[in-house]
């Protein structure tokens, strides 16, 4: 059990030792009590790294004598990997959160200047270490071969000792003050060095760093910091012993402190950190989540101090991973794909929860909230919380309607609980639009499809056969309201202008009604669509602001144009004189209904020419203009039809990719991750039949695989959860086996019947799977 002291009280035979320590210390011991002690949780939750309960932090003097305590009972290790925390008397507790700093309206980092004119302080004077990398490297083969470690374990109890050490070892030039976000002036590959060494070290020069460590911690913490500091910082963040669990109470600390920086200083540091090699920074990325995930999940609870104790742990990390993110964000291409900062473990805690607080308080700091930090949540979690709101946002609508039809004294009808579209299979996209127009007050219901003429029951299977039909249909190039790239092959928004843009509207309406209704869409928008789509997430009170509209680049305009978008990047790189070569003034000419139509890039346009000192200007103007003003009134419309069904706070939580997955589902089709997750009735796994149906199946072409998987379950794209996600089943069906197969895509379910032959399945499966269209009752 932890200790409740302040302190470790020290022994008998400690005593005499102890007060000649004091004496020595002499002024500054006294100097050292007047340190403030470390805020309750209820104050420093106004800094926005509190989590849980509300009580007072446990000192880190309690921490390390607990550890310390732990560690003597289990008995000494040996191992270099098994970490031991050194016993570190007279440690005073660790600096508050500077409140103040926290409190400040936070500024994204993109918005900041390059060079930040806050006051810097003045450099210390570094101590003078001469040791070079190449010298260390010695040291260290030599320390292996003779078995005499001295040289070596000096190195790293010297250099660690302090922050002023840290750079006086790392810092390529101690004479420069290299104060700009361009260069840390870190020495990476001596770090690197170092760092790699540490872990094949004896104990006792791993716990020397351990006690430098927190030394420097404990010294570092008052005033503004300078330069120097954030690199020591940077530095400390890379130590790989923090991957063990042994030292997560310093780590944590660390980790806390780097926190509460100001944002000038995170600043640096997120652009110092882009500098760091894809491997270590996935690395650093890693350690992180692993430090949320086992502060979470314990899987030795007894490792680690009560969560009451230490509800800080986890808001710091998630903060100092929000700056990793920010530098990932900053490169493009990113150093490490979006999805690596994705934590799985947030999967199994109440979403629901965290959801409900960060609507209450949004990204205020009086209440912690992963919803803050959405880059941390996986896309699984994210759809769990936007299936939820959207089932919550269902009952709502439905039990006002019902409380409605009982205040004016009507006979309460089933139909009234749900937006029920009839549509005839002739006529689809106009009955559908009518039905979607008509019921627009219903359209946060659930959906219930009927086939004019049709028997089937909708359970499910109606409503994605209904969704991929019309979606077909609509996208089809004689239906004029979308032009397909065969280049690029993904649809785009014409922009033919019209009178009438409400079918824009109604094919928004229906993309939100498959997100909200769990349905995945065989919809090829271009991302630049979905980035559009979240411009902004919520639409705003003020009907006169511009939605839809987004920073675009030449990449956008590679997703969709490929071919345009080369001839620009070549005007871009062109070396000659483009005004006299190109002959171009800042105009677009679009066809339109066979009249080639000129519109301005700017005012006056037709009369300025494009030069080489104007050129990035024109064709930044241009890319604008394709995917932004020419296009404006459709997508305006579209966008306000998507979120009039799927308008949640729950948007606010999505990256545009991950908006793409929720409406596309993923088109890669895993048949063997589907066998390994398929569940049998009257089948055996083992059966004959089964054995015949995977070879078959996975002998199948991509194509084939579609339409199997479009005629089982209703929708040949695989949701977000993957394969397994589908539940998908085979029965066996007791008919004659000169039937073809049957399906029920309400349940995800194949009936078959026991074939014979391999050559005999695979003739009927060709068959039912080609020619599936339309439902029936049996």
């Amino acid at each position: 059990e932890l200790s409740q002291g302040s302190a470790a009280t020290p022994s008998a035979e400690e005593g005499g030792e102890d007060e000649e320590e004091e004496e020595e210390e002499g002024e500054k011991e006294k100097e050292r009590e007047k340190l403030p002690p470390i805020p309750s949780a209820s104050s420093a939750a106004a800094g926005g790294l509190e989590r849980g309960t509300k009580n007072q932090f446990s000192t880190f003097s309690n921490f390390i004598t607990t550890i310390n305590q732990k560690k003597e009972g289990i008995g000494n290790r040996n191992s270099p990997t098994q970490l031991v925390i050194p016993n570190i008397k007279k440690v005073r507790d660790l600096p508050p959160i500077c409140l103040d700093v926290r409190q400040k309206q936070r500024i994204p980092i993109g918005t900041l200047p390059q060079e930040l004119k806050a006051p810097i302080p003045p450099e210390p004077s570094l101590p003078i270490r001469t040791k070079t990398m190449k010298d260390f490297q010695d040291d260290v083969e030599q320390a292996k071969s003779s078995g005499d470690w001295k040289a070596v374990h000096d190195f790293y109890s010297t250099t660690f000792d302090s922050f002023l050490e840290i750079n006086a070892a790392f810092k390529k030039d101690t004479n420069s003050p290299f104060n700009t976000i361009e260069d840390s002036g870190i020495n990476a590959k001596f770090v690197n060095v170092v760092y790699d060494a540490l872990l094949n070290t004896p104990q006792d020069v791993q716990k020397s760093v351990l006690k430098g460590i927190i030394n420097g911690l404990l010294q570092e913490w008052k005033g503004p910091r300078t330069k120097d500091d954030l690199r020591a910082y940077c530095i400390l963040l890379q130590n790989p012993q923090f991957s063990n669990t042994s030292t997560y109470v310093i780590y944590a600390h660390l980790l806390r402190q780097i926190a509460a920086l100001t944002e000038a200083d995170h600043h640096f540091l997120v652009h110092w950190s882009k500098k760091i090699s894809q491997r270590r920074f996935k690395q650093l990325v890693d350690r992180l989540l692993q430090f949320i995930s086992l502060r979470l999940f314990p899987a030795k609870p007894e490792e680690f101090p009560p969560m009451v104790k230490c509800s800080w742990w986890i808001p710091s990390a998630t903060k100092v991973l929000a700056l990793f993110n920010a530098a990932n964000s900053l490169i493009s291409p990113p150093i490490i794909s979006y999805t690596d900062f994705y934590n799985s473990t947030l999967d199994h805690i109440d979403l629901m929860e965290e959801y409900h607080n960060w609507q209450c308080y949004g990204n205020s700091h009086r209440q912690f909230s992963f919803c803050q930090y959405p880059f941390i949540i996986s896309i699984a979690a994210k759809k769990v919380i936007i299936q939820r709101d959207s089932e919550q946002q269902m009952i709502s609508i439905a039990r006002q309607s019902l409380v409605d039809k009982v205040s004016r004294r009507q006979k309460p009808d089933m139909n009234m609980l749900f937006l029920n579209v009839k549509v005839r299979r002739t006529h689809l996209v106009s009955d559908s639009l009518d039905e979607l127009a008509r019921k627009r007050a219903d359209l946060k219901k659930k959906l219930k499809v009927t086939f004019v003429g049709e028997a089937g029951l909708d359970m499910g299977g109606l409503t994605k056969e209904w969704f991929l039909l019309l979606i077909r249909q609509i996208f089809h190039p004689d239906y004029g309201m979308f032009t397909y790239h065969k280049d690029s092959h993904c649809h785009w928004f014409s922009s033919f202008k019209c009178d009438n843009y409400s079918e824009f509207r109604l094919v928004g309406a229906l993309m939100g009604l498959a997100v909200y209704n769990s349905i995945t869409l065989d919809i090829r928008f271009p991302p630049c669509c979905y980035k559009k789509l979240l411009s902004p997430p919520i639409v705003p009170c003020d009907h006169n602001t511009l939605v839809g509209i987004c920073d675009v680049t030449l990449d956008d305009l590679f997703q969709i144009m490929p071919e345009l978008a080369h001839g620009l990047s070549e005007l871009l790189s062109y070396e000659g004189s483009v005004e006299e070569d190109f002959y171009s003034t800042f105009q677009v000419f679009q066809e339109e209904f066979g009249v080639i139509k000129s519109y301005n890039l700017k005012t006056n346009g037709d009369k300025i020419p494009v030069t080489n000192q104007n050129r990035k200007e024109y064709v930044q103007l241009y890319v604008d203009f394709l995917l932004n003003k020419s296009i404006y009134k459709q997508f305006a419309a579209f966008y306000y039809g998507f979120h009039s069904v799927c308008a949640s706070y729950a948007l606010l939580l999505l990256r545009p990719e991950e908006v793409e997955i929720l409406v596309c589902g993923s088109p890669e089709l895993d048949m063997s991750a589907l066998q390994r997750s398929t569940q049998y009735e009257g089948y055996q796994k083992t059966d004959l039949t089964i054995r015949y149906f995977w070879d078959v199946v996975l002998g199948f072409s991509l194509d084939l695989q579609k339409k199997l998987l479009h005629f089982a379950t209703g929708s040949d794209r695989v949701p977000v959860g993957g394969m397994a996600d589908l539940n998908f089943k085979i029965s066996k069906s007791e008919t004659s086996t000169n039937w073809l197969p049957v399906a029920h895509t309400c349940f995800n379910q194949l009936c078959l019947p026991p074939y014979k032959n391999k050559k005999e399945l695979k003739q009927k499966l060709i068959i039912g799977i080609s020619n599936a269209e339309g439902f029936g009752l049996e």
